[in-house]
């Protein structure tokens, strides 16, 4: 049982995921695990395989959920699974249920949830943690008309950053196809790309690229997906599988309300939630991981409409640079259109 004394490693480094391979159709989903009542504290705990990339600071409130003892206090035995394999194969992870729940991009979720996967999301985490960094001389500024004719280096030519950073470009009149080259490095290459001339710029997600602005002195900070518009929109999202969903909903709101708890624990610590992280990212201080978190906005975890409706926003903006189809409706996606499918969504507390 996973008890507030219990070391916070201890069920992360019981397994780790392993390539699982495709598909299984996957919903996007019944947004709604919110508000049922906490289970009372004499009752069996139900356990629950958690899976998250151990990598991703923007995740730190998940280690903090196991430290504070949110997950015992909602009832739940929850065994951290740490993914580091593609998205596709962690959604195939939940709806073959060889994981329960997941915390995930949405910009990243969402092409394979139109595809048709049997995962539902419940709920948000928080805004931020992609960003967009330029070499000084490069000619970038600010502004992202100043893109156009430059080549941009990232992680994955279907990830996130390139999502987003393609949609802020259409946004301001250029085409991110024609305008921009994106070019695929590894990760932790990516400064190199553009130290070698070979990139004008770069975008991933934190930590690494909070490293890289504190690290190469030539590099600057374009954009974050917290950039004007985008100032409160949410960036990670609650998966659950579909069956779990359907068979358990007590446990599917247990976990969702438990997750929005820790980040509104992070938001009243940061500190608490740095130092229940940082066994996971040695390489970053606690100090630095408490700048990176702040950076976020973890108080930024919409529920019910408010949910729903920032996640059909991203679906339609998405259409306009073809990572969704133009044909796609949100609500074949089984986004509820109305609340009450199937909890009801209030402050949960």
């Amino acid at each position: 049982m996973t008890r507030p004394s219990d070391p916070l490693s201890r069920r992360a480094l019981l397994r780790s995921a392993a390539a699982i391979g495709l598909i299984a159709p996957l919903g996007l989903g019944a947004a709604d695990a919110f508000a049922q009542a906490a289970p009372r504290p004499d009752a069996a705990l139900k356990p629950i395989r958690l899976a998250w990339n151990a990598n991703a600071a923007c995740l730190a409130p998940v280690p903090l959920a196991v430290s504070s003892g949110l997950f015992f206090k909602h009832g739940l035995d929850v065994e951290l699974i740490n993914f580091v394999g593609s998205t596709d194969q962690l959604l195939e992870a939940l709806a073959t249920g060889k994981a329960d729940a997941g915390i995930g991009m949405a910009l990243r979720w969402l092409k394979p949830l139109e595809q048709g996967f049997d995962v539902k999301l419940t709920g948000a985490t928080h805004g931020g943690c992609l960003r967009l960094l330029a070499d000084r001389n490069s000619g970038i500024t600010s502004d992202i008309l100043s893109l156009k004719g430059k080549t941009i280096a990232t992680p994955d030519l279907g990830g996130p950053d390139k999502n987003f950073f393609s949609l802020l470009a259409q946004k301001r009149g250029l085409d991110p196809v024609k305008d921009i080259e994106w070019r695929q490095y590894p990760a932790d290459l990516l400064p190199l790309a553009v130290q070698k001339g070979e990139a004008h710029a770069l975008s991933h997600s934190d930590p690494l690229t909070w490293h890289f602005l504190k690290t190469y002195p030539n590099l600057f900070e374009v954009a974050t997906n917290l950039t004007a518009e985008y100032h409160n929109r949410v960036c990670c999202v609650i998966g659950v599988r579909g069956s779990l969903l359907r068979d358990d909903k007590p446990a599917a709101g247990a976990l969702t309300r438990a997750l929005i708890e820790a980040q509104d624990l992070t938001v009243q610590n940061y500190r608490k939630t740095a130092e229940a992280y940082f066994p996971y990212s040695p390489k970053t201080s606690v100090d630095e991981l408490v700048l990176m978190l702040k950076s976020h906005t973890h108080d930024h975890h919409p529920l019910g409409n408010d949910f729903k409706k920032e996640i059909i926003t991203w679906v339609e903006e998405l259409k306009q640079v073809g990572v969704i189809k133009p044909t796609t409706d949100p609500v074949k996606l089984r986004i509820p259109t109305r609340s009450g499918h199937p909890f009801r969504f209030d402050s949960g507390h």
